[in-house]
C-alpha cells in the first residue's frame, strides 16, 4: 500500500538526518542551506517533490498489484468451496449478466436466494453439488422448477469443462430402535416430563440433533448416544439398532456412521422411533 506524501517526506528527512544533520549545500542563498528549518528552504522543497514522485510510482505499483490479483482471481481454478459459495449465491427468478457469473444486485429475499445449504463431493471425473432449502424451518428439497434454474445457473459460472451432478433430494431417512433407562424421579414409563415441560423429550432431542448436524455431514452413532445421555431424566441411553436409506433402497444397518446421500437426514414416518422405557436409580 502507497505511503503517505508527509510518510515519504519524513523518511527522507530522517534519512538525511542520520547521514550528516549539517550537510552544507553550496550557493550563497541562506535557504539553500540544509540546516535551515524554513518551511520554504531549498532543501525541504526537493524533499517534497521527490516525496511527490515517489508516492505516484508507489501508487502506481498498487494499481498493478490490484489488476494482476484481479487476473489471477479469474483464472485460477476454483475450489470446492468456491462451487458451494456460488450455489448458495443462486438468485430464484433473476436472470445473470451477459458473460458475468454475478448478478447485477444481490437479494435478501428467502424467495429468492433459495438454496440455504451446499456441498461439493468429487466423484469420479465430475463434481457432485446437493442443496437443501428451508422450508417451515425444515430442510427440504428443491422443487423441479427450482432444481431447473438452479441447473442452468451452475452450468453457466462453472469452470469449462468441469462436469456437474447437481441433486436436491428428499432427506434420508432413519430408524432408531432405543433403550432408555430413566430416572422415576423426572421422568414417567412413557416418557414424559412429570413436571409437564415436555411430552416427547427423547423424540424432541434426537429431531434437534438431527436438525442440527452439519449439511453432508457424518450421522455418527457415539454422538447420538451423547445426545441422549445429555437428556434431563436419561439415565443410560442405549441405542438397540439404527438403520438408514435414501430414495427407494432397502435400509442398511449404521454400525458406526453414516453419510446421509441427500446431504441431510430424518427420522422415518413410520417405524423412525420405538423406545422401551425402563426405570433406573440415579447412577
Amino acid at each position: 500500500m502507497a505511503r503517505t506524501i508527509a510518510q515519504i517526506q519524513q523518511s527522507i528527512i530522517d534519512a538525511k538526518n542520520g547521514v550528516n544533520p549539517n550537510l552544507p549545500l553550496t550557493g550563497a542563498n541562506p535557504l539553500a542551506a540544509i540546516t535551515s528549518s524554513s518551511n520554504v528552504a531549498i532543501w525541504l522543497l526537493w524533499t517534497y517533490i521527490v516525496a511527490v514522485c515517489v508516492y505516484v510510482l508507489e501508487s502506481l505499483f498498487d494499481l498493478h498489484k490490484n489488476e494482476v490479483v484481479g487476473i489471477l482471481a479469474t483464472q485460477k481454478p476454483h475450489t470446492l468451496q468456491w462451487y458451494v459459495k456460488m450455489a448458495k449465491a443462486f438468485q430464484y427468478g433473476m436472470a445473470l449478466p451477459a458473460d458475468s457469473d454475478t448478478y447485477m444486485s444481490i437479494s435478501l429475499l428467502p424467495t429468492v436466494l433459495i438454496v440455504e445449504y451446499a456441498a461439493v463431493v468429487e466423484l469420479t471425473n465430475m463434481l457432485r453439488i446437493k442443496v437443501a432449502t428451508l422450508v417451515g424451518g425444515f430442510l427440504a428439497p428443491l422443487s423441479s422448477l427450482q432444481l431447473t434454474a438452479f441447473t442452468a445457473y451452475m452450468h453457466l459460472v462453472k469452470d469449462a469443462g468441469v462436469r456437474l451432478q447437481l441433486t436436491s433430494n428428499a432427506p434420508d431417512t432413519l430408524q432408531l430402535v432405543l433403550t432408555i433407562f430413566y430416572d422415576p424421579l423426572v421422568l414417567s414409563a412413557t416418557g414424559e416430563r412429570l413436571d409437564g415441560s415436555g411430552t416427547t423429550p427423547v423424540a424432541d432431542a434426537i429431531n434437534t440433533f438431527l436438525t442440527n448436524m452439519p449439511f453432508n455431514g457424518l450421522f455418527v452413532l457415539n454422538n447420538l448416544i451423547v445426545t441422549l445421555q445429555a437428556i434431563n431424566g436419561v439415565v443410560i441411553g442405549n441405542v438397540v439398532s439404527a438403520n438408514a436409506t435414501y430414495g427407494s433402497l432397502p435400509y442398511t444397518v449404521i454400525s458406526v456412521e453414516y453419510l446421509p446421500d441427500a446431504g441431510y437426514m430424518v427420522l422415518a414416518t413410520v417405524g423412525g422411533l420405538t423406545i422401551s422405557y425402563i426405570p433406573h436409580a440415579p447412577l
